[in-house]
Protein backbone atom coordinates (compact mmCIF):
# COMPACT_ATOMS: atom_id res chain seq x y z
CA UNK A 1 0.00 0.00 0.00
CA UNK A 2 1.20 3.19 -1.09
CA UNK A 3 1.19 6.21 1.31
CA UNK A 4 0.29 9.33 -0.54
CA UNK A 5 1.30 12.41 1.38
CA UNK A 6 -1.10 15.67 0.84
CA UNK A 7 -1.25 18.96 1.43
CA UNK A 8 -4.07 18.68 3.80
CA UNK A 9 -2.19 16.27 5.88
CA UNK A 10 1.26 17.77 6.00
CA UNK A 11 -0.59 21.02 7.42
CA UNK A 12 -2.21 18.95 10.28
CA UNK A 13 1.41 17.36 10.97
CA UNK A 14 2.22 20.60 10.98
CA UNK A 15 -0.43 21.97 13.51
CA UNK A 16 0.35 18.89 15.91
CA UNK A 17 3.79 19.58 15.92
CA UNK A 18 3.85 23.15 16.70
CA UNK A 19 0.84 22.90 19.27
CA UNK A 20 2.59 19.74 21.36
CA UNK A 21 5.93 22.17 20.80
CA UNK A 22 3.77 25.25 22.57
CA UNK A 23 2.39 23.04 24.93
CA UNK A 24 5.70 21.68 26.25
CA UNK A 25 6.73 24.98 26.52
CA UNK A 26 3.87 25.91 28.48
CA UNK A 27 4.29 23.63 30.98
CA UNK A 28 7.88 24.57 31.67
CA UNK A 29 8.14 27.00 33.92
CA UNK A 30 11.27 28.95 35.37
CA UNK A 31 12.86 26.97 38.51
CA UNK A 32 13.85 30.05 41.14
CA UNK A 33 15.98 27.92 43.56
CA UNK A 34 19.36 28.68 44.29
CA UNK A 35 21.07 31.48 46.39
CA UNK A 36 20.60 35.33 44.93
CA UNK A 37 22.64 38.26 46.20
CA UNK A 38 21.46 41.96 45.51
CA UNK A 39 22.94 44.18 42.27
CA UNK A 40 22.95 47.16 43.95
CA UNK A 41 24.36 48.95 40.45
CA UNK A 42 21.43 47.32 38.32
CA UNK A 43 18.79 47.90 41.20
CA UNK A 44 16.32 50.55 41.19
CA UNK A 45 15.37 51.61 44.44
CA UNK A 46 13.51 54.88 44.01
CA UNK A 47 12.48 56.75 46.86
CA UNK A 48 13.20 53.44 49.31
CA UNK A 49 16.33 53.25 50.70
CA UNK A 50 18.69 50.94 49.66
CA UNK A 51 19.59 48.27 51.93
CA UNK A 52 23.27 47.48 52.38
CA UNK A 53 23.23 43.81 51.53
CA UNK A 54 20.52 41.21 50.26
CA UNK A 55 20.68 37.76 49.69
CA UNK A 56 17.80 35.38 48.55
CA UNK A 57 17.73 31.57 49.03
CA UNK A 58 14.69 29.96 46.96
CA UNK A 59 14.00 26.67 47.17
CA UNK A 60 11.53 25.62 44.41
CA UNK A 61 9.92 22.59 43.27
CA UNK A 62 6.49 24.10 41.54
CA UNK A 63 4.04 24.87 43.26
CA UNK A 64 6.68 24.62 46.53
CA UNK A 65 8.17 27.72 46.83
CA UNK A 66 10.82 29.12 49.67
CA UNK A 67 12.18 32.43 50.17
CA UNK A 68 14.44 33.39 53.17
CA UNK A 69 15.67 36.44 52.94
CA UNK A 70 19.13 37.93 55.20
CA UNK A 71 18.87 42.07 54.90
CA UNK A 72 21.33 44.58 56.01
CA UNK A 73 21.00 48.54 56.67
CA UNK A 74 20.31 51.12 57.92
CA UNK A 75 17.50 49.88 60.72
CA UNK A 76 19.30 46.80 61.21
CA UNK A 77 20.44 43.11 60.13
CA UNK A 78 16.84 41.11 59.41
CA UNK A 79 15.99 37.48 58.41
CA UNK A 80 12.56 36.38 57.26
CA UNK A 81 11.36 33.02 55.28
CA UNK A 82 8.11 32.70 53.61
CA UNK A 83 6.59 29.98 52.07
CA UNK A 84 4.31 29.77 49.28
CA UNK A 85 2.25 27.52 46.71
CA UNK A 86 2.20 28.72 43.07
CA UNK A 87 -1.50 27.85 42.91
CA UNK A 88 -2.48 30.57 44.09
CA UNK A 89 -3.79 29.57 47.92
CA UNK A 90 -3.16 32.20 50.31
CA UNK A 91 -0.98 31.91 52.88
CA UNK A 92 -0.83 34.34 56.22
CA UNK A 93 2.59 35.21 57.96
CA UNK A 94 4.20 38.15 60.47
CA UNK A 95 6.62 40.62 59.31
CA UNK A 96 8.18 43.32 60.99
CA UNK A 97 4.91 42.72 63.65
CA UNK A 98 2.32 42.75 60.95
CA UNK A 99 -0.28 40.22 59.60
CA UNK A 100 0.64 39.74 55.87
CA UNK A 101 -2.01 37.93 53.52
CA UNK A 102 -0.24 36.50 50.13
CA UNK A 103 -0.67 34.80 47.19
CA UNK A 104 1.47 33.66 44.20
CA UNK A 105 0.59 32.94 40.76
CA UNK A 106 2.41 32.75 37.49
CA UNK A 107 1.59 35.17 34.39
CA UNK A 108 3.49 33.26 32.02
CA UNK A 109 7.28 32.75 32.90
CA UNK A 110 6.87 35.57 35.15
CA UNK A 111 6.16 34.45 39.02
CA UNK A 112 3.24 37.30 40.65
CA UNK A 113 3.46 37.56 44.42
CA UNK A 114 0.78 39.47 45.76
CA UNK A 115 0.68 40.93 49.34
CA UNK A 116 -1.77 42.75 51.61
CA UNK A 117 0.00 43.94 55.11
CA UNK A 118 -2.02 45.75 57.69
CA UNK A 119 0.73 47.84 59.21
CA UNK A 120 -1.30 49.14 62.37
CA UNK A 121 -4.48 49.72 60.57
CA UNK A 122 -2.54 50.80 57.94
CA UNK A 123 -3.32 48.86 54.49
CA UNK A 124 -0.33 48.24 52.19
CA UNK A 125 -0.37 46.55 48.80
CA UNK A 126 2.39 45.01 47.65
CA UNK A 127 2.87 43.24 43.92
CA UNK A 128 5.92 41.93 42.74
CA UNK A 129 7.05 40.30 39.26
CA UNK A 130 10.02 38.07 39.62
CA UNK A 131 11.59 37.11 36.24
CA UNK A 132 14.59 35.36 35.18
CA UNK A 133 17.13 36.65 32.70
CA UNK A 134 20.70 35.92 31.14
CA UNK A 135 20.05 32.02 30.93
CA UNK A 136 18.85 31.75 34.57
CA UNK A 137 21.58 33.72 35.97
CA UNK A 138 19.45 37.01 36.58
CA UNK A 139 16.58 37.45 38.72
CA UNK A 140 14.69 40.60 38.64
CA UNK A 141 11.80 41.44 41.10
CA UNK A 142 9.86 44.49 40.13
CA UNK A 143 8.27 45.62 42.97
CA UNK A 144 4.89 48.15 43.51
CA UNK A 145 3.78 49.14 46.54
CA UNK A 146 0.76 50.79 47.22
CA UNK A 147 -0.02 53.20 50.46
CA UNK A 148 -3.08 55.29 51.33
CA UNK A 149 -0.21 58.19 50.20
CA UNK A 150 0.32 57.14 46.76
CA UNK A 151 2.54 54.32 45.16
CA UNK A 152 6.05 53.51 45.23
CA UNK A 153 8.08 51.25 42.61
CA UNK A 154 11.93 49.90 43.42
CA UNK A 155 13.45 47.15 40.80
CA UNK A 156 16.00 44.54 42.48
CA UNK A 157 18.12 42.90 40.88
CA UNK A 158 19.93 39.67 41.69
CA UNK A 159 23.15 37.53 40.56
CA UNK A 160 22.77 33.70 40.72
CA UNK A 161 25.77 32.65 43.55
Amino acid sequence: MRHVVTQHNLNRAVCLLLFLTFAAAAATKPDFSGEWKMNAGKSVFGPIPAPASLVRRITHSDPSLTITEEQKGGSGDHVSTRRYTTDGKEITFQENGANVEATATWDGNSLVIRSKADAGGVAIVFTEKVTLSDENRTLTDAVRIETPQGALDATYVFDKQ
